[in-house]
Order: C-alpha cells, then sequence, then structure tokens
C-alpha cells in the first residue's frame, strides 16, 4: 500500500489523516439518487476529517469523476459502496472495502474508518477486496451470484426480443401452415427477415452465458462462457435432440465464471503473466468446459431426452386431462430446453399418425408464458420498472405468435417466482384443452395456429389459453410481491448501455434493477428511479473534500438549461412570476406548510399543487404513477428530503413542486427520518429520458447542504422560498 509523500508526522493523529488519500467508487443498479447521496455523504465524511477524497460515480448518465492511474497509485485506500458490479481490477496491490450503496449513505464515517485495515486487492482481480453488508442499518449488497445472473440477463434481452418480434412477423405476413408447420417460401423477403430473428434466438443463450461469466471473472470469462452457452443450446454436440437452452447456459455461464476465478489463483512464471487473461486463460478454460459439458453433462441431457419421450409414450391411452397437465407443465419448465422439447416433439410425431389432440394440447400451453408473464406485467405494473414492462409487451407479441422463448428472460432474472408460475399456467391450459378434446394439425402453438385455421375446438382453444395466461400472470405477481416484501425483488435489469440490469450489464439491464422494499438498502435506487429507472441526486458540497462534483455533468446540466445564452435557473423576464429550476418550479407550485399526514395523501396534494401551474391534465393519474413509483421503492431520500416523481402524459411539460411538513411525514427513507422538504417532480413520456436528470441534478447538489435545507426550511413565505432555491447551481 502506498501514501501520498510528504513531511513526517509531528502532530499524531491529526496531522496523520490530513495526510491520508482515500478514493471512493459509488454505483446503483438502474437509478442515480443514492450514486449521488453516498458520494457526497463519503466526500462530507472525509472533508470533516481532513481526509482528501475523490469518488467516481457510476450513475444512468455514465461514470464522472473517473479515477485516473495517479489517483490510484497515491491512494491509501477504496471505498466501493455499490450495488452492481464494478471493476475492481485496477485496484489490485491497494486497500479495497466493498459495500452496498446504502452503506456509504448511512455510515459514511465507518467506512473511512475501516478502510484503512481492509483487505488487500489481488493483482488476479479475483475480488479480494472486502465485502460486507456494513453495520447496524440493515443495508444488505447484493451477492456475486445475483449480480452475475442480472449480467447476463441485461445483455440477453434485446437479442429476445429483437429475434422474436422478427420471428413474430415474418410468421404473421409470410408464413402459412403446413403438416410440418408455419412455412415461409425460401429466398422471399420475409424468408430473410425470418433468418435475421433466427440468429438473434440463437446468440441469446450464449450471450446469457457470456456476460454471466464475464461478471464474475471479467473478459478472460467472456470467451469460455459464450462458447459454453452456445455448446449447451447445440443438442447435436452430445447426441440430444434438443440443447439446454437457456438452463444450461445459466450452468456454463457460472461454470465459466468460476473456472476462470480459480484458473487466475495459478502462480505462473512472470514470462507467462502477460498472455494469460488473452490466450492461456480463454483457451484452457473453453476447451475445459466445453469438453465437461459434452462429456459429463451433455449425457444426462441426452437420457432425460429420450426417456421422457418413452415415458410420454405409454401414457397416449390415460387421461386426457392428466396427460394435458403433464404436457403442460414440461412445455412451461425451461421454453426450448430438453424439457420443452420432448413434449413438443411427442406432441409434433403423433399429428402423421392422426392423432391432433396431443399437439392441441401442447399448443395451448405454448404461449401461455410469455402471455402470462407480460400480463402480469399490465396488472401490477408498480412491480415492474420501465424496462421490465417493455419486456412484457414485447412478450405478450410472442406469445400471440406461439415464441415461448419471450418469456425467457423474467424466468432467468427470477427463476423461484416464474418458473413454478409459469409450469402451474401451462398444466391448466394443456388440462382444459384436453378436456375440451382439441385439435391442432401443425406443429405449432399460440393464437396464431387457431387464427390461421389449423386448431379445431377454437373457442375452447382460446378459453385454455387465456386461463392458463391469467393463471400464470396472478400466481407470478403474487410470488414477486411475496419475495419482494421478504426483502429481495429480482428485476430484469435494463438493456445495454444502461446498468440493469442486472448487474445489469454495461448495459441492462429490467431492471432488474430490481424493485426493492423500501426498507432494505438494496431498494434505494429503485425506489429512487424516475420512470424508466433514472432519477438524479447530484453530488454536491464542500470543495473542502477535493472531490467530488462532476463538473461535466454541471455543464451539461446548464447548457440544457440555458440553452443560446438564457438564464439558467431563474427567469429573466421582470415581467413573469419568478420561476426556478429552468422554469419548471415558480411560485403557483410552492407551498410552506404541507396539510397532509401520511404519504399517499402528501402525493396527492402535491400533485394537486403542481395543477396550479397549467400543466398537469389529469390529477388522478398523475397520483396513480407516482404511487406506483411509491410500490416499487420509496422515494425517502434522508435527510428529511422526499423526491415524489412520475412520468406520465398526464403533464404537458416538465413541472415541480415544493412544499414543508412541520411534523414530518413517514416516507420510508433510508435513514429513518420523516420527510420536511418534500419535492415532487412529474415529466411527460417524451421529456422523462433526460429532463429529470437536468432537474434532479440542479437539486440535489444544494439539498445535501445542511446550511442550504435549513434556509429553505426557514424561509418564511412562498417567495422566500423562491429565492433561496434560485442559490442553486
Amino acid at each position: 500500500m502506498t501514501s501520498p509523500a510528504g513531511p513526517p508526522s509531528t502532530g499524531g493523529r491529526d496531522d496523520e489523516r490530513r495526510r491520508v488519500k482515500l478514493l471512493a467508487v459509488t454505483a446503483c443498479p438502474t437509478g442515480i439518487a443514492h450514486t449521488y447521496m453516498a458520494a457526497e455523504k463519503l466526500a462530507q465524511a472525509a472533508a470533516s476529517r481532513g481526509i482528501e477524497m475523490k469518488v467516481e460515480t457510476q450513475g444512468s448518465i455514465g461514470a464522472e469523476n473517473v479515477l485516473d492511474d495517479n489517483d490510484v497509485r497515491d491512494a491509501d485506500g477504496i471505498i466501493v459502496a455499490a450495488d452492481k458490479d464494478v471493476d475492481l481490477s485496477r485496484f489490485a496491490g491497494k486497500r479495497v472495502l466493498t459495500v452496498g450503496v446504502a452503506e456509504g449513505i448511512r455510515h459514511p464515517e465507518q467506512l473511512i474508518e475501516r478502510v484503512r485495515s481492509a483487505p488487500v486487492h489481488g493483482p488476479g482481480g479475483a475480488g479480494s477486496g472486502a465485502r460486507t453488508s456494513g453495520g447496524g442499518g440493515g443495508g444488505r449488497e447484493r451477492g456475486p451470484v445475483y449480480k452475475a445472473l442480472m449480467n447476463g440477463v441485461s445483455y440477453m434481452i434485446p437479442f429476445v426480443v429483437v429475434g422474436g418480434l422478427l420471428i413474430a412477423v415474418s410468421l404473421a405476413l409470410g408464413g402459412h401452415a403446413t403438416a410440418k408447420g408455419y412455412v415461409i417460401p425460401d429466398g422471399t423477403f420475409w424468408a430473410h427477415v425470418n433468418a435475421i430473428g433466427g440468429i438473434g434466438f440463437q446468440l441469446m443463450i450464449p450471450i446469457l452465458s457470456g456476460y454471466i461469466a464475464y461478471a464474475i471473472a471479467d473478459r478472460p470469462a467472456l470467451v469460455p462462457g459464450m462458447i459454453g452457452g452456445w455448446i449447451a443450446n447445440t443438442g447435436a454436440l452430445y447426441d440430444s435432440k434438443a440443447g439446454a437452452g437457456f438452463i444450461g447456459a445459466i450452468v456454463t455461464g457460472f461454470l465459466a465464471g468460476y473456472l476462470v476465478l480459480w484458473i487466475k489463483k495459478v502462480r505462473v512464471p512472470k514470462f507467462v503473466q502477460p498472455i494469460m487473461p488473452i490466450i492461456v486463460i480463454p483457451i484452457v478454460a473453453t476447451t475445459a468446459l466445453g469438453l465437461f459439458f459434452i462429456y459429463v453433462i451433455g449425457r444426462p441431457i441426452s437420457w432425460v431426452f429420450e426417456h421422457l419421450t418413452s415415458w410420454l409414450g405409454g401414457m397416449t391411452g390415460t387421461s386426457a386431462i392428466l396427460l394435458g397437465a403433464i404436457l403442460g407443465l414440461m412445455i412451461a419448465f425451461d421454453m426450448g430446453g430438453p424439457v420443452n422439447k420432448t413434449a413438443f416433439l411427442f406432441g409434433a410425431g403423433l399429428i402423421a399418425s392422426g392423432n391432433q389432440t396431443v399437439m392441441g394440447m401442447c399448443a395451448a400451453a405454448i404461449p401461455v408464458m410469455p402471455l402470462g408473464q407480460g400480463l402480469a406485467t399490465l396488472i401490477r405494473r408498480g412491480l415492474y420498472t420501465e424496462q421490465e414492462r417493455e419486456t412484457g409487451l414485447a412478450a405478450l407479441f410472442m406469445g400471440c405468435f406461439g415464441i415461448s422463448e419471450g418469456a425467457i428472460p423474467f424466468a432467468a432474472a427470477r427463476p423461484a417466482q416464474v418458473i413454478p408460475a409459469n409450469m402451474l399456467g401451462g398444466a391448466v391450459a394443456g388440462a382444459v384443452a384436453g378436456l375440451a378434446g382439441v385439435k391442432d394439425a401443425v406443429p405449432h402453438g399460440g393464437p396464431i395456429v387457431a387464427v390461421l385455421g389449423a386448431v379445431s375446438g377454437v373457442p375452447m382453444f382460446f378459453v385454455a389459453v387465456v386461463i392458463g395466461a391469467v393463471v400464470t400472470a396472478l400466481v407470478t405477481v403474487t410470488l414477486v410481491d411475496v419475495s419482494g416484501r421478504r426483502g429481495r425483488v429480482g428485476a430484469l435489469p435494463v438493456a445495454s448501455g444502461a446498468a440493469l440490469a442486472p448487474a445489469p450489464a454495461p448495459g441492462s439491464g429490467s431492471g432488474s434493477e430490481p424493485a426493492e422494499a423500501s426498507a432494505s438498502a438494496s431498494s434505494t435506487d429503485s425506489g429512487a428511479e424516475l420512470g424508466s429507472g433514472s432519477s438524479s441526486s447530484s453530488v454536491g458540497g464542500d470543495s473542502a473534500a477535493q472531490v467530488v462534483v462532476p463538473e461535466q455533468a454541471r455543464a451539461a446540466v446548464e447548457a440544457g438549461a440555458a440553452g443560446s445564452g438564457g438564464p439558467v435557473l431563474v427567469s429573466a423576464d421582470p415581467g413573469t412570476e419568478a420561476e426556478v429550476l429552468s422554469g419548471c418550479l415558480s411560485g403557483r407550485t410552492v407551498r410552506v406548510a404541507l396539510a397532509a399526514g401520511d404519504k399517499q395523501a402528501a402525493i396527492r396534494e402535491m400533485a394537486e399543487l403542481l395543477s396550479r401551474s397549467g400543466r398537469v391534465a389529469d390529477v388522478d393519474e398523475l397520483v396513480a404513477t407516482a404511487l406506483r413509483r411509491e410500490e416499487q421503492g420509496t422515494t425517502g431520500l434522508g435527510e428529511e428530503i422526499a423526491i415524489p416523481h412520475a412520468k406520465t402524459d398526464a403533464v404537458s411539460a416538465p413541472v415541480v413542486g415544493f412544499a414543508r411538513s412541520a411534523e414530518g411525514i413517514e416516507w420510508g427513507s433510508l435513514d429513518g427520518t420523516k420527510a420536511r422538504l418534500v419535492f415532487m417532480i412529474a415529466v411527460p413520456e417524451a421529456a422523462a429520458g433526460d429532463e429529470h436528470l437536468r432537474i434532479l441534478a440542479l437539486l440535489s447538489r444544494n439539498l445535501m447542504d445542511p446550511g442550504f435545507r435549513e434556509r429553505l426550511s426557514a424561509a418564511p413565505d412562498e417567495r422566500a422560498v423562491l429565492d433561496v432555491l434560485a442559490e442553486i447551481g
């Protein structure tokens, strides 16, 4: 460990602390509010101790105030307060303390003390920094298994959506039913569209596997993870008629990641070290994993496939209801894996012999998973992030065309909740179709087969599909809700380009990141999301911390607000009412005494206050949208501050309101304080991408300053409040 150069210590502990230089990284999966709150809290705690600190923030608007090699070289320790994966390889040889982002907000002083004795991070990037849930406050960090899974899911989502929708459109517009299924004539335009979609489906399984491995062991694990996923999905390599599907990809992803981690720990001669990550590790790990899957894992999969087929063959004389339920369970279990394919091929193989009822059972179960998961995102929107709801709409479309893979992102992100719900709905659909004697003359499923005339008993076919989808949706939201109340609701990460994700990926994620229970540390960011999962509480504070504020963000904010040289914050026209926050807040949307006594009433009162701006078309819809965000997680940011928000076309333009509560309102804030300073932000759908980030960036810098909060609390009237808010910037 190195320390910055300086004269010998002469003043004891205080003098020693003045010579200490610490670094920090703060990050959260979906929003950015708590990313910046943690950064500010750490900076303030360091400044109060005379410690130099630089904080890198990894929020939805990208990494800011990035730590460079010089910073790391001179640092005495690094605090990583994050609920998503952060690359630690650059901190090799330094003391690294890794905690959840909530710990950076709740216990910054403790982290600064603890990092001085934290373990030294190993040179292999194997993650030897201390990883802890921190003390006292119940803030827990997402485990590495969850983060890795979310990382893979977040990268997979675009492939599922693009591939599935292209296949569905090409089948609908260019295909026709035959005894071999829906056929698109070779060489036609729609055949080429279908082929492009098929490539997306071929790639989604290796992508899932590869980026799970990448999240565990970084770049050296990417190749073995992807090739392992391809092998898992290619049953011909291990004498199986069906690949292992997404479950096999999850297995190969974790195997590849931890295998690479193990290889990294092997001591090798110095001359070999430079080529280890780019040649030796990928080759060794890929070969070992591939052969292991083919010879060890693949053979049991092939055995399962063969014996399930034989078992089903012996059931054809049993009750149609029982057989339909079993086929529905199998169809829904792994959505393209060996269990699913066994049931499908069993039904398809009986068509030629004149038995079309078995395929009718399968056809009814095939669309239930994507339809049910898509329906779940509509039934309980508050349980899902914007990314999840978008994926749900795509799943609904894919379900109509019998593409069960549309539900894979949901099943991969929340297997414990989604797979049982899928199986129950599939079983119900298969049983109803079996009871009604539904027949299907082509090896395909979903409403499309009925629309194109391949199904007999169409009304009961649709009854079976609808009942199955509803059962899946209701069971899913029930299980997800129960899981969320226990403090863990997994969510799809945002897709590539935003952190999901899952961990999302340098990408995801459906969240994925996740919507969390408000009292949980891991819930903080999704609770602070606005709309697509991005909310901001930008870092501000004392420059004595020598850190902290990403000036490029401020410059961008001011540039966006000022336009061609106009005022950033306060309306310059003396003939108009004073406006602040780029014209989003005025005296009409300020109230010095909030009458409400609870959160729900406060949100309604704030919505009615915003309506005085003339920008709110539907107060009830604004209230409903804001409350749905609160269901996903609290917007109480601590320090007696709450910032409820809504992305909705119930408003015609961005608008901000402010009110004070003398008694305080219980908001489920991270630090347990009641909300006395309440800002409400509402933006239309089209403006949510960056407008709310500008507004929150302008607000949050000063809200972290105790003096500013005190002046805001003491302002006697609306005009005085506006004068205080005009200080922002």
